[in-house]
């Protein structure tokens, strides 16, 4: 079955059947859209457009993996916001995730389903039990797609519940939860000294593959000492670090406490405002 994303079905409509067949500049041709690889100042790309006809300028001096992306985000843009211009600095989707620009998380939305198409997608992370951040190079290379995104892709698509997480040396960035992971699951707002990504960021060393770690490390939620989690993380821009957690069983099926953390939510995940005590 196909997805029913739009970049998804353009994917589709060309008959392309590997990653090396997804030609970004041949896309955008076909939607109208005129790629110009040119030197440009404090931006990554840029998009101009009247009509059915549009422009979209890429940085020139960005590696590969990167004018691809924005290609991409261009052609998110020229898709959910045609008639307006844009200067873009897509090579940054943690700042797009950390301060919820929505057109522009839009535009990597659509970049990351036209770059990392489900139906080709799905195959190679379902060959990886846990995913590690050294599976997820193999398969960006695949795709010539960033770790980042490659990992956002993971946790959108599924296979395996998962977080994929941020922190710098004061505080969470940004997380995102695979659709299995309950939202019980409260991250602390600092990196915890028992973390693996701690020692990473603070403490310069290297990388090494996922290792079991305590749930209370990791989350706020009184009962977390119960569990364990794996961990894998790796150092992202200078002064961040990504983690890979991926829950046990148990706590997939740990049953839902409306006060285990300080934001209220119910079982489906909407926010309950708190009582307010009587006096």
């Amino acid at each position: 079955m196909i997805d029913q994303h739009p970049a998804e079905v353009k994917i589709a409509d060309f008959g392309i059947t590997s990653p090396k067949e997804i030609d970004v500049d041949a896309i955008a041709y076909d939607a109208g859209v005129e790629v110009r690889y040119e030197r440009l100042n404090g931006c990554e790309a840029t998009l101009v457009g009247v009509g059915s006809k549009g422009i979209a300028s890429i940085q020139e001096q960005s590696p590969r993996v990167r004018q691809r992306f924005s290609v991409g985000h261009e052609l998110g843009h020229w898709h959910h916001h045609r008639g307006q211009s844009f200067r873009c600095r897509v090579d940054d989707i943690s700042d797009n995730l950390a301060v919820n620009k929505e057109k522009e998380q839009q535009a990597d939305d659509y970049a990351a389903h036209l770059l990392m198409p489900g139906a080709l997608f799905r195959p190679l992370i379902k060959q990886t039990r846990n995913p590690s951040f050294a599976d997820l190079r193999e398969i960006a290379g695949q795709f010539e797609t960033s770790v980042l995104a490659t990992g956002l892709r993971l946790i959108e698509i599924a296979s395996v519940p998962a977080i994929l997480t941020c922190y710098d040396r004061d505080h969470i960035r940004w997380f995102r939860f695979s659709k299995d992971v309950p939202r019980r699951w409260y991250l602390k707002d600092k990196l915890d000294e028992d973390t693996f990504a701690y020692d990473a960021l603070f403490k310069n060393k290297s990388e090494a593959g996922p290792r079991k770690s305590s749930a209370d490390s990791w989350f706020t939620n009184d009962d977390a000492e119960n569990y364990e989690v794996l961990e894998h993380s790796t150092l992202g821009r200078d002064g961040e670090v990504l983690t890979l957690i991926i829950p046990d069983g148990d706590m997939l099926e740990a049953r839902f406490d409306p006060d285990a953390f300080p934001k209220r939510y119910n079982s489906s995940g909407s926010y309950v405002p708190k009582r307010r005590s009587s006096s």
